[in-house]
């Protein structure tokens, strides 16, 4: 192993020199960059870097990268969260002569060709994802050797490691495991620009970092300004979705050079990209759908200013750098502020002044209560998870699992990859196995984390309605020491922007978002496991039981028409008739629907929660329509859990029945409330094709 190099003006100088071939030769270290350096290199010590964005925290460790290789080391390694920052590093590192390479799930072919570049001496940084360091491919073939001849390990946005932080992934806690087995003396680093004083602490004991208070302490916590001299924020408060829309087209080629207008959800990013293209701006929509050859196209013209704005969720953020970005406009608050300053911190990097925009909305409530709702389940679903692997004997795959227990494919993987974490389960070939380890269900954590989500909201709507600094709030909610007030802001100058919105953007929002009509897909595939729930069913549903590709009014995330369905269709709503505007909309659905033949008769779903409601929109559409009503599809056992699909489709087909059909010569249009996993409207359109319909034409309210 290598020695530590000893601190001297030489190697400043060296410092200096491979900053200069990274970021031009007017680049000079900041003395926290060359603290942090000089303590890795030529200490071999810990360190936690909490700094903005922009600040330099990747300079941190291409510098002691190269410094550590000249001295003998062997290659670093970066755990990073998302492909488009490795793509950014990959290249940063170039400027600087670092080799870098990339080990991910979109390369598994090249895993055998880099790990030999890496066994060679060729890489200097590899980057690695977090859910790579439990692949048991990558776990138990290539990770303990470059374990053992690393010359520096960084882990890049630690906040991460961290459930306090907003951006929690279980993945990120096994790097504990991996900082045990690390041979004593090679240095580590973490870096994040989003930490208030608990992600922080939570990050240093994760990483057995401690803050560095104490005599002979081998670790360093380095915490700076959070202040960016370049943002000048501002909130403008719109009462109707409809003027938000109409205010981003009127003023959007106001803001300056390109820049990222952040919603909340893919339905608005797809709704208010295609709005703004039809004002005529150069725009595109980024979402956590976006195939990755496509985000980098976007993130390509973004970069080369080809677009106006990208519209994103939270899915463009972390690691996306385009130093001139000149405004960041968010269409909907996030949860928290700590979230919210680590998106504004894509913008102003490179320039003197960057617009930064908040314009909430009253849905925005209704949103966080969703992503709320996904929070690490109950005691007995977890248990029950547990169980299921211990009675296997044999490994299970995701899929196996989640049809026997009460979880969808999403939450059932972050609450395996938590499991594993904590030693109660372990990932191998086939699947997942249980590790018989006792387990403890830590409620008392998971409801101080709920409590502090919902403290981060309310400091989110502080944020809104505060009359003071809004930079110096972000700070302090970031518990920066040093947060004063910015002098830049809206409330700071007393420049607010306009509420201002021309009449003719107003009509063409409001038409945008009152225009009913969203397609609802069908369901093609079983899910998984069916046969171990009874049901004698697998693969491609059979053609002639599809449903027909529905209709729905509108989603119930939609900036527009989903405020009303939300509350038409929340739990404890009353039932009642359909609203005229409803029957309206429902009305205009058909009238756009553009099918291949016209329905000849209606049958509704029997709902058991709102039987009046479905059945108005049932009655009406027959009505005006001059179609006959078939009897209902009523269901003759419980009502399915919503949590996964293989339980909800084995007990709607068990229970879901058809009426009995005459002979029809057409399609027959399918009516129910909403649909939410898409399995009620297969069963029933299957029920009803196997009884004789021709074709299925699904209508419902709402989807999501």
């Amino acid at each position: 192993m290598t020695t530590p190099v000893r601190a001297s003006a030489d190697l400043r100088d060296n410092a200096e020199r491979v900053l200069e071939a990274l970021a031009g030769p007017d680049a000079r270290l900041r003395e926290d960059q060359w603290t942090a350096i000089r303590a890795l290199v030529a200490d071999r010590r810990r360190a936690l870097v909490v700094q903005r964005t922009g600040w330099g925290k990747s300079a941190v460790y291409f510098v002691a990268t190269a410094l550590l290789r000249a001295a003998g080391s062997g290659p670093t390694v970066i755990v990073s969260p998302l492909l488009a920052l490795m793509r950014n590093q990959i290249e940063a590192a170039a400027r600087s002569g670092v080799h870098a390479a990339t080990i991910n799930s979109a390369n598994a072919d090249e895993w055998t060709r880099v790990q030999d570049r890496v066994t060679a001496g060729e890489v200097d940084v590899l980057l690695v994802s977090p859910e790579r360091l439990n692949n048991p491919d990558f776990r138990d073939a290539v990770l303990p050797a470059l374990t053992a001849s690393a010359g520096m390990l960084v882990v890049d946005e630690a906040h991460c490691i961290s459930d306090w932080g907003h951006d929690f992934r279980p993945d990120y806690r096994r790097l504990r495991t991996l900082l045990a087995e690390l041979p004593d003396g090679v240095p580590v680093l973490a870096t994040t620009a989003t930490a208030n004083d608990r992600v922080v602490a939570d990050v240093a004991d994760q990483l057995a970092i401690s803050d560095g208070s104490s005599a002979g302490d081998d670790a360093l916590v380095l915490r700076g300004s959070l202040d960016r001299g370049s943002l000048h924020l501002g909130v403008l408060s719109l009462p109707t979705a409809e003027q938000r829309f109409a205010w981003l087209a009127a003023h959007l080629e106001e803001l300056p050079g390109s820049g990222i207008v952040y919603v909340l959800t893919v339905a608005a990013a797809d709704d208010v990209a295609t709005f703004l293209r039809g004002a005529g701006y150069e725009v595109v929509a980024y979402t956590g759908r976006t195939e990755a050859v496509e985000r980098e196209v976007i993130e390509a013209d973004l970069l080369a200013n080809r677009v106006k704005a990208v519209v994103a969720t939270s899915a463009l953020g972390m690691g996306f750098d385009k130093p001139d970005l000149g405004f960041v406009v968010h269409l909907g608050a996030p949860a928290s502020p700590i979230a919210y300053y680590q998106q504004v911190g894509r913008a102003g990097r490179g320039v003197s002044r960057a617009e930064v925009l908040l314009l909430p909305g009253p849905e925005d409530r209704d949103i966080w209560a969703y992503f709320a709702s996904l929070a690490f389940p109950a005691e007995p679903v977890v248990r029950r998870i547990l169980d299921v692997l211990a009675a296997a004997g044999r490994p299970l795959s995701t899929p196996a699992l989640e049809a026997q227990v009460e979880l969808n494919r999403t939450r059932l993987e972050m609450v395996l990859k938590v499991l594993d974490v904590d030693g109660a389960v372990r990932r191998v070939r086939g699947g997942w196995t249980a590790t018989g380890a006792p387990w403890h269900y830590d409620a008392e954590r998971y409801e101080r984390i709920a409590q502090a989500r919902r403290r981060e909201q309310d400091a989110m709507r502080a944020y809104v309605a505060t009359t003071g600094c809004r930079m110096e709030f972000l700070r302090q909610a970031l518990d920066d020491p040093s947060a004063s007030q910015c002098g830049r802001c809206d409330n700071c100058t007393g420049r607010h922007w306009t509420a201002a919105v021309p009449e003719q953007a107003r009509q063409d929002a409001a038409q945008r978002l009152h225009r009913p009509g969203v397609e609802i897909a069908p369901r093609r595939q079983w899910p998984t496991g069916l046969a171990a729930l009874g049901v004698d069913l697998s693969g491609r549903i059979p053609a002639a039981e599809v449903a027909e590709p529905g209709r729905a009014v509108g989603r119930l995330t939609d900036i527009g028409w989903g405020g009303r369905l939300r509350s038409l269709l929340a739990p404890g709503a009353p039932d009642g008739p359909a609203a005229a505007e409803l029957l309206d909309a429902a009305v205009a659905v058909l009238a756009d629907w553009d099918w291949p033949q016209r329905p000849v008769g209606v049958v509704a779903v029997a709902s058991r929660s709102r039987p009046a409601l479905v059945d108005s929109l049932a009655q009406h559409v027959a009505s005006l329509g001059r179609l006959p009503l078939l009897g209902p599809v009523t269901a003759t056992g419980p009502v399915p859990s919503a949590a996964n699909s293989a339980h909800r489709a084995a007990a709607l087909v068990c229970s879901l029945r058809a009426p009995r059909l005459p002979e029809l010569p057409g399609p027959v249009l399918l009516v129910d409330d909403r649909a939410d996993t898409g399995w009620t409207l297969a069963v029933a359109a299957r029920a009803l094709r196997l009884a004789g319909a021709p074709a299925v034409l699904p209508l419902t309210l709402a989807t999501t």
